[in-house]
């Protein structure tokens, strides 16, 4: 219900910005046509460019939508506003066209992210050193030994971790130490912290179905990697000031954080 709400509010922001953008492109025009003049050729020229920064502007808001429109189509049907044509779709069409639109694209990101993480677990599974918690759905590598207290299934542990993902980019990175609470993680991230040692780094592979399958704000179905230093095993004394929590109002660490609503099951 709130994507709806939030495509509406976007579509129809778009709107009066296109008719802007129409009479901006009938203005250039129309300068382009008179005679050549030194303050006229000015004008011109800055109507030209206050129009070309204003493209950009709704090119931003076309782009939080989403989905691959045609540029070229875009300035037909502004031409075609401002001439007073009418449009293919009207205002509620068009907007549920998008909402679909949306909705395949997303279903299309999610299989293909679901099938590279299946992918990667597998072949990943047979590099050296890589331990397998669950088959095809949680490993980790140690990178770095530790020596002291271990984390159990009860600890808080005060850690310090970096989150990418397959290709490498981080999307998650903490900036001092975090106090983790592990049954309000994400599943794959509480279990694959149990058994470390203080002074260990540890580098987990989190299949989406342990991860956020098609929930949160990561792209769908994305496998997660995280390079975590356990700095103490249970860090609840120690009075930080980070808890990570799965309340999203409490904690800006939603990347590890369980959602309030997650099924865990990735879209097939």
């Amino acid at each position: 219900m709130f994507k709806n709400i939030y495509l509406r509010f976007t579509v129809y922001a778009l709107l009066p910005l296109s008719a802007i953008c129409a009479e901006d492109h009938y203005c250039a025009n129309e300068v382009s046509q008179i005679e050549e003049d030194p303050v006229l050729e000015t004008q011109a020229a800055e109507v030209a460019r206050i129009s070309e920064s204003f493209g950009h502007i709704i090119a931003k808001h076309i782009d939080s939508l989403g989905i691959e429109f045609d540029i070229v189509q875009i300035a037909k049907g502004l031409q075609e506003a401002k001439d007073g044509k009418l449009p293919p779709l009207n205002e509620i069409e068009c907007i549920q066209a998008i909402s679909e639109a949306r909705e395949q694209a997303f279903l299309c990101v999610a299989k293909e992210n679901l099938e590279k993480a299946n992918l990667f677990m597998t072949t990943n599974a047979q590099e050296s050193n890589i331990q397998i918690v669950e088959d095809g759905k949680l490993q980790y590598k140690i990178a770095k030994e530790g020596y002291g207290s271990i984390v159990e299934k009860e600890s808080s542990p005060l850690i310090r971790y970096k989150g990418t993902f397959i290709d490498g980019t981080t999307f998650a990175s903490s900036t001092e130490d975090d106090l983790v609470m592990l049954d309000e993680t994400i599943s794959g991230f509480g279990r694959g912290l149990i058994g470390m040692k203080e002074g260990e780094k540890r580098i987990l592979y989190i299949h989406p179905d342990l991860a956020y399958g098609t929930q949160g704000q990561l792209p769908p179905n994305s496998l997660l990697i995280f390079e975590i230093d356990l700095i103490k095993a249970d860090g609840k004394e120690e009075g930080t000031s980070h808890i990570i929590s799965s309340e999203p109002e409490s904690s800006s660490y939603a990347e590890i954080a369980t959602p309030k609503e997650n099924t865990g099951e990735a879209i097939r």
